[in-house]
């Protein structure tokens, strides 16, 4: 599993018309599945998007995690982030997970950050996605499990 994070002043994602999660201060997580990808591969993943010291504390140094700001998590899925770009010009997706899996792994993964935090937002699996962001820092990471 796979994700791009980016600690965001705000952040939302449109489908068509309507918004489909939102949120101010937080994490902005893109999420990619790969095809090996289990329940246990997300539940690591969430701990790390709730755990992982990104925000400033009083002395401005990145002590903080989500949860200890008070921010919130919008995890929009992202298969692309699987992409093989190692060769040729165009990326090959034989390292994402098949529709079915992604969005069974993905949904899990929602499930289980919204029993462990109040202020979770989604993407749609399988939508075309408009995400809009102010990137705070900017501070960008990958993250793996």
């Amino acid at each position: 599993m796979r994700a791009v994070i980016q600690r965001v002043s705000h952040a939302s994602v449109d489908v068509g018309d309507r918004t489909t999660g939102a949120i101010e201060q937080g994490v902005m997580a893109l999420i990619g599945v790969a095809p090996e990808d289990t329940q246990v591969h997300a539940d690591k993943m969430l701990h790390k998007l709730l755990k992982l010291r990104i925000f400033g504390d009083e002395a401005g140094k990145m002590n903080l995690n989500v949860q200890q700001v008070e921010g919130g998590l919008l995890l929009v899925p992202q298969f692309t982030l699987m992409a093989n770009t190692a060769k040729g010009l165009r990326p090959g997706f034989d390292g994402a997970a098949t529709p079915a899996h992604g969005e069974a792994i993905f949904d899990y993964l929602v499930a289980r950050a919204q029993q462990a935090w109040s202020r979770v937002a989604t993407g749609e699996f399988g939508a075309d996605m408009q995400v809009s962001l102010l990137n705070d820092g900017p501070v960008t990471f990958i993250v793996e499990t």
